[in-house]
Formats: C-alpha cells, structure tokens, sequence
C-alpha cells in the first residue's frame, strides 16, 4: 500500500552530473521534507553513477537510483522505472535539470486533488546563468525578489513567475485536452491514476511528445489538468536541444489519438515492470 503523505518525486536523468546536483542541493533544503527523491537514470556512465551515490550519501531523506542500459533516449521507459520504485500515493515528475524552489513539495502538495494532476511551470534560464549555477559561483534557489529582477533584467530569467505565489483557484483547472504548455518536467500525478493509464507509452522512442500523450490518456480517464503557474516554478538550466528526429512521428501519433478516447499505452507501465535489465539502489 502506497503511504498516503508521501510524496515520490521521480526525477530523469542522463549522464549531466552538474546540473543534477543543483537540483538535488535544492531539494534538500525544501521546507516540506515528507518525500523520497527516485533518480530514474536512462543509461548514464559510471561516472555520473558515482556522482549520484556520493551526493545520495548525504541526503536528508531516502534517495534511490534507477539504472538500466543506454539504448537511446527513452524518457517514456525510464519514468515507468523510476515510478515503479517509489512509495508514495502522489508522484511529481522532474527533470534533472529543473532546479526547485524550496517550498517546491509544499506547493505540490497544496494543489495536489482527487480527479485531478498538476502541470507544473518552469522558469527558463540563459547559457550565462546556468553556467554559474552549475560551476557552484551562485544558486537560484531561497533568492530574494532583488536577484531574480536583476536576472530579468539582464535577460538571464525568462520571467518573474517565480516570485509570485497564488493560491489555489478554480481557472487552474482544464477540463478538456490542451496540447500547449504541458510540462512533464514538473507534474503531479496521484499513483492511481498513473496506473490506471498504464503510465508513459514506451514506443515513444526519441526525443518529443510523450507527456502529450500521457495527458491525453489521462483526460480521457476522466481526469482535469490543473496548471500550477505561480505556485511550483522551477528553474530550467540551459542546454543544448536534444535530437528531434523522432519528433514528427510521435507528435502524429499524438494527433492520431486526439480523435479517439484511448487511455491505455502501446506498451506501458505494467508491462516495464517486469523488466530484469535494471539496477536498484538505495540510501536512507
């Protein structure tokens, strides 16, 4: 039985220890520390296995580490795995270059409602700022309302959202299926519902649109996107645009199933756990 206050936050992440570790640091000082952190690692090297168990070894609450093969870039398989090995009734999805702020699983939490998951929003950061960021120069986490209007200012902040905390209220709320502005990087998802779409749809394969997808489903399973501007920003570190290749094929897969009530995945949650190429580890 999944504990009902715990919250599992289930972050991707491949072969990028220096922005990883950033986001760890700011998870550590959240102000709500009532979760487990599950890194679902989709095939990093050695190197970036040793980072994860020395920052892992100093975490405040449980940290466990997903591991399975490098095949390519399969976000949709590795987020499976890493929600297979958590607890928690409610899942926040991250990725591992989004740095939280550290009220992060407070607000998760708050928005958190029946029938309902959180599509979070992020805060995207210049080459400039990340690069100060990820070399231990500054944080961009617990600022005050003086730096981020610097940041601003100087074009290294997309924009202010992040200072600004609004309540919870009923235009959050979107009953129908909007393609725009879905953010698998940061989203909240109760664990029933997860399983009752049978999770992310692991024949998306490369980069682009499987968190379409996975909404879809999960509106088609009766449940409403609740956005979480204003609430549960989280600071995107910059980086250089993965492959798109596969991008068209999987956005007409998307558009193809806009026009029926599919929920349930090509090949999906249920079927992944079952998988024996993965390794587990865990600390605290």
């Amino acid at each position: 039985m999944p504990a009902v206050d715990l919250i599992s936050i289930v972050i991707t992440t491949y072969n990028r220890s220096e922005a990883l570790l950033p986001v760890l640091a700011a998870l550590a000082a959240q102000d709500d520390q009532d979760f487990e952190v599950v890194l679902a690692d989709d095939g990093s090297s050695a190197i970036h296995q040793d980072a994860i168990a020395s920052a892992a070894s100093r975490f405040p609450v449980r940290l466990t580490h997903v591991w399975h093969p490098d095949v390519g870039f399969t976000a949709s398989r590795v987020r499976n795995l890493g929600v297979a090995a958590s607890a928690g009734a409610y899942i926040v999805l991250l990725d591992g270059d989004c740095v939280p702020e550290t009220d992060f699983v407070r607000r998760h939490r708050g928005l958190r409602e029946q029938g309902c998951f959180v599509n979070g929003s992020r805060v995207l950061l210049s080459g400039r700022l990340t690069q100060a960021v990820i070399s231990g120069e500054t944080s961009v986490y617990g600022r005050s309302t003086a730096f981020w209007l610097a940041q601003r200012f100087r074009g290294d902040a997309s924009k202010l959202s992040g200072l600004l905390r609004l309540p919870d209220f009923a235009a959050r709320k979107h009953a129908r299926f909007r393609w725009k502005g879905i953010r698998s990087c940061n989203m909240g998802v109760w664990r029933k519902d997860y399983e009752t779409v049978n999770g992310f749809d692991e024949s998306f394969v490369g980069w682009g649109h499987e968190d379409a997808d996975f909404v879809l489903r999960l509106h088609n399973a009766g449940m409403q996107r609740k956005n979480g501007f204003c609430a549960t920003e989280v600071y995107h570190l910059w980086h250089q645009e993965a492959s798109r290749t596969a991008e068209s094929k999987n956005a007409a897969t998307v558009r193809e199933r806009m026009g029926s009530a599919q929920v349930l995945p090509t090949f999906g949650y249920s079927e992944s756990r079952a998988a024996e190429d993965v390794v587990i580890r865990s600390w605290g």
